[in-house]
């Protein structure tokens, strides 16, 4: 089949690197790609939130499956236009994409689904926010309602400057701190039927230790050798499978990832945030070790054939993924510096682009995302590192701590 993969990211590149193994796809095209992806198919220069183009790229392109990355195509319509074409997409249509695109909506969803998840307020004034800090206190949680990259979110002990977070946004939702561990788990629905991946845990904050301000995330690992074996079959009972009933029962079905982050908290499992697409960095690791071929399922996903298709395949072992940063991110980023080691195997492009002269460049806040697989996570740990002690980029920086003491 021929596959039209939208983004130019890291989660964009290890899906590009899975379909290209995958030998049920006999083209891949990618738009816009990066140089990386340039490397696995034909890449093609397009505005990729805006609906009526990726149509159309879609229709010249006769593709036959059209899979949806980032989050800004899926809240802008993106799927909705494909799907009017006649053309399978794998990616929810705006209506049901709201469930990361607010997170008033996700939690009207939650609600109305049962699904445990922390009490919150949405705000739009000062004096709303300053009540809702007031109710849950400290440590605070204040989170941008629309999409803001995975970087809308603030969590400190400092009320002041949780405040000026909320007035920075033009509407928040403030909730309760939910403690324990955080988990993410994946998973495809094809609007009724459902197929979790393995789960994997991801590192937000820019500095060891969990040190700094929130970004898209420094790392992941999968899988998680200490949570509970019942735990993927508890979230799909609890969150994932009543959160897509919810979404049918509105006449909005889910179609593509439904990312489900959770806390394990002392009073049990909930939601932290639901996001529309495959999570970066967490996928990276994850699809390093998938065996079923990714376009395959994700085909029967597009068109409502996943309970026909079975339990997922996963290879033995597990992986770990380090990404390498600008310099400045995740806060003014310098962009435009050489970049070398890019080209090893295990290294996907997240943030880069080759200058007139044809060198390559790093262009985003995170560069470089490294992968390394292994028979445990410390074996996966120390290759990830391996391969990003390997690059070179002035002012490049990552955490030293991913998936240590694993």
């Amino acid at each position: 089949m021929r596959v039209l993969l939208i983004g130019s990211g890291g989660r964009e590149h290890a899906l590009a690197a899975s379909l290209a193994a995958d030998e049920s796809v006999t083209k891949l095209i990618c738009a816009p790609g990066n140089p990386g992806m340039a490397r696995l198919g034909e890449c093609v220069p397009l505005n990729q939130n805006d609906p009526a183009a990726v149509a159309s790229l879609a229709v010249t392109s006769a593709a036959d499956l059209v899979i949806v990355g980032p989050e800004a195509p899926l809240v802008a319509g993106v799927a909705d236009a494909v799907r009017a074409k006649g053309i399978p997409v794998y990616g929810p249509g705006r209506q049901a994409a709201q469930i990361e695109g607010s997170k008033t909506f996700a939690k009207e969803v939650m609600a109305a689904a049962g699904v445990p998840t922390a009490a919150a307020r949405t705000c739009r004034t000062r004096e709303e926010a300053e009540a809702a800090l007031d109710e849950f206190g400290a440590p605070y949680v204040v989170k941008d309602d629309g999409l803001a990259a995975g970087k809308g979110v603030i969590v400190t002990d400092d009320r002041a400057a949780a405040l000026a977070h909320a007035l920075d946004c033009e509407r928040v939702v403030i909730e309760e701190y939910l403690d324990g561990p955080e988990v993410s788990l994946f998973v495809i629905s094809d609007g009724q039927a459902a197929r979790p991946m393995l789960p994997a845990q991801d590192f937000k904050r820019v500095g060891d230790g969990g040190s700094g301000p929130n970004t898209g995330g420094m790392g992941a690992y999968t899988p998680l050798p200490w949570a509970p074996d019942d735990l993927v079959t508890e979230i799909m009972e609890t969150v994932a499978e009543p959160t897509l009933a919810e979404l049918a029962g509105r006449g909005i079905p889910f179609v593509g990832t439904l990312y489900c982050g959770l806390a394990l908290t002392s009073k049990g499992l909930k939601v932290v945030e639901f996001n529309a697409r495959f999570g970066d960095p967490e996928i990276q690791p994850i699809l390093s070790l998938l065996e079923t071929p990714v376009g395959e399922l994700l085909m029967a996903a597009a068109t409502g054939k996943l309970a026909d298709f079975g339990s997922l395949w996963w290879r033995e072992g597990a992986a770990v993924c380090v990404v390498v940063a600008n310099e400045g991110y995740p806060e003014q980023t310098v962009t435009g510096r050489p970049l070398y080691g890019a080209d090893e195997e295990g290294v996907l492009h997240a943030g880069t682009a080759l200058d007139a002269s044809g060198q390559l460049i790093a262009t985003g806040g995170r560069v470089l995302n490294c992968v390394g697989t292994g028979a445990s996570v410390a074996q996966a740990r120390q290759e990830a590192y391996s391969l990003a002690e390997g690059v070179k980029l002035e002012g490049g920086h990552f955490r030293r701590d991913i998936a240590a003491g694993i």
